[in-house]
């Protein structure tokens, strides 16, 4: 939600000796919050309502990209024709070093259904940082059916639009846009939310659905009403994940995650034994100083991936698997990455010298706050249900967009008219702040305060609203004393 019920209030013209002089008078309960609820979200709606509708825009075309990428790369995720018998994962990836000589493979998905390939994930120099090569494989001939720079499990299309919903391309300065947007968006739902519920209405339909027979600013409204409410727990929730991995947010998130031991548990690859598959001596050269151990010597054999993943399957690993394979001083990581309701996310150990689990993680074992932090991660960004989850964060994003218009709209349409000069709608009047009872005002800045630290933006974006405000208001106290 942005601009709703702000729309309500019809200042009127006041001159000086039209205003009595007198303290405001303090209210209680619905009556002294509503008007500074008005005045915030007007001036949050106002001010942030373009960063919300390009978040969603973007988010839009975000969530559209899952069954884009499907269509555009084709040729490289499905296979020409499913055969009788799929080949050792070994002769893929040979497969794949012979396409790609120049890149060294990090990681291998086998196909995770029987129209898929199978991709194999390569470092090589040149590609952006945060960018592989993928190497996608037919399972049944090793026919190596296209190779794409891809970042994670995205493929180009997804992985730029990603960068363009979360940064708009343009690095870590464009982040603070996603974060602020991320940030205020809580706020003003819920308090949008606030002020539909608290509206007076004379039947309770008009709560839930937009209200019939009404016509200019009243109709917008109660669209606007309606949708936010039906909106508001998904924004929330979209609110709330996108800030888990926000760059200031994201850290105090993490940080208190971590401290009440909902931190998320990695499986232990560590050899005891042999520094790696591939032999090399990463301390070479290095001068041991006194106390300091002698790393592990490499592995005389490597048992390789086929081994490696049928005992991982043995182990209960075997839905979409992704395969890690050995680097220096660690074995091989199997872990599920079927991230779809009931979701897959065990992971396993194998020692490349002779086959044995070393490690077993089961996604039942992690702590509550890792579970619903993955879930709700995946959640975002359209995982968790798979089609399904993709249309509901599309109509999340249609809804914010339309509830910025909206918003807009009644601002416009609240606009004085007895004149032509070119205005607006007004916000409710000052010192809202000064009517609540002090045991409503001190908890109340005290939870600001709070949020404002923890959430770092939405705090630095209040104090420049508030000190903004401050000057208007000092300056429009000047003039109209230069007109008395």
């Amino acid at each position: 939600m942005s601009l709703d019920e702000i729309h309500d209030i019809r200042t009127p013209d006041a001159t000086p000796e039209a205003v009595p002089a007198e303290a405001p008078k303090r209210r209680g309960g619905w009556a002294a919050v509503r008007p500074l609820l008005l005045r915030m979200h007007f001036y949050a709606g106002l001010l942030i309502a373009p960063l919300l509708f390009l978040a969603a825009a973007t988010g839009l075309l975000y969530a559209a990209s899952w069954q884009a990428e499907k269509i555009i790369y084709a040729d490289e995720l499905t296979v020409a024709r499913v055969g009788e018998s799929v080949l050792p994962l070994s002769a893929q990836v040979e497969a794949a070093r012979g396409a790609a000589p120049e890149g060294k493979v990090v990681s291998v998905w086998p196909a995770p259904d029987e129209e898929a390939t199978t991709r194999v994930i390569m470092e090589r120099s040149g590609l952006p940082e945060g960018e592989t090569l993928t190497v996608f494989v037919d399972p049944y001939t090793a026919e190596v059916r296209g190779q794409l720079a891809t970042a994670g499990d995205a493929l180009p299309l997804r992985a730029w639009l990603s960068e363009f919903h979360s940064s708009l391309q343009l690095g870590e300065f464009g982040r603070i846009y996603s974060e602020l947007a991320a940030s205020w968006m809580w706020v003003v739902a819920l308090g949008g939310l606030a002020l539909w519920i608290g509206r007076r209405r004379t039947r309770r339909s008009q709560l839930l659905l937009p209200e019939r027979g009404v016509t200019g600013r009243r109709r917008t409204l109660s669209w606007h009403g309606a949708v936010g409410l039906w909106a508001v727990a998904g924004l929330v929730v979209l609110s709330a994940t996108g800030l888990t991995w926000s760059k200031y947010a994201g850290e105090n998130i993490g940080q208190l995650q971590d401290s009440l031991g909902g931190a998320t548990p990695n499986v232990s690859a560590q050899l005891k034994s042999g520094a790696g598959a591939d032999g090399a001596d990463e301390h070479a050269g290095h001068t041991m100083a006194p106390g300091e151990e002698m790393p592990p010597a490499p592995p005389a054999v490597d048992v390789g991936i086929d081994r490696a993943v049928a005992a991982a399957r043995a182990a209960g690993a075997t839905e979409e698997l992704r395969v890690t394979l050995p680097a220096r001083g660690k074995g091989y990581v199997i872990k599920e990455q079927d991230k779809q309701v009931p979701v897959h996310l065990d992971a396993v150990s194998v020692d490349p010298a002779d086959g044995r689990v070393m490690d077993e993680l089961r996604f039942a074992d992690y702590p509550l706050l890792a579970k619903m932090t993955r879930f709700g991660i995946d959640l975002h960004m359209g995982k968790t249900f798979g089609l399904v989850n993709q249309i509901a964060l599309a109509a999340l994003a249609l809804a914010v967009m339309f509830l910025v218009f909206w918003g807009y709209r009644m601002w416009w349409l609240r606009r004085p008219t007895k004149d032509l000069k070119l205005s607006v709608g007004r916000a409710q009047p000052r010192g809202a702040w000064r009517r609540l009872p002090v045991t409503v005002l001190l908890p109340l800045a005290a939870v600001t305060a709070v949020v404002g630290w923890f959430v770092p933006l939405l705090g630095i974006s209040l104090v420049a609203f508030l000190a903004v405000d401050v000057l208007l208001g000092f300056v429009g106290g000047r003039r109209a004393a230069k007109v008395a």
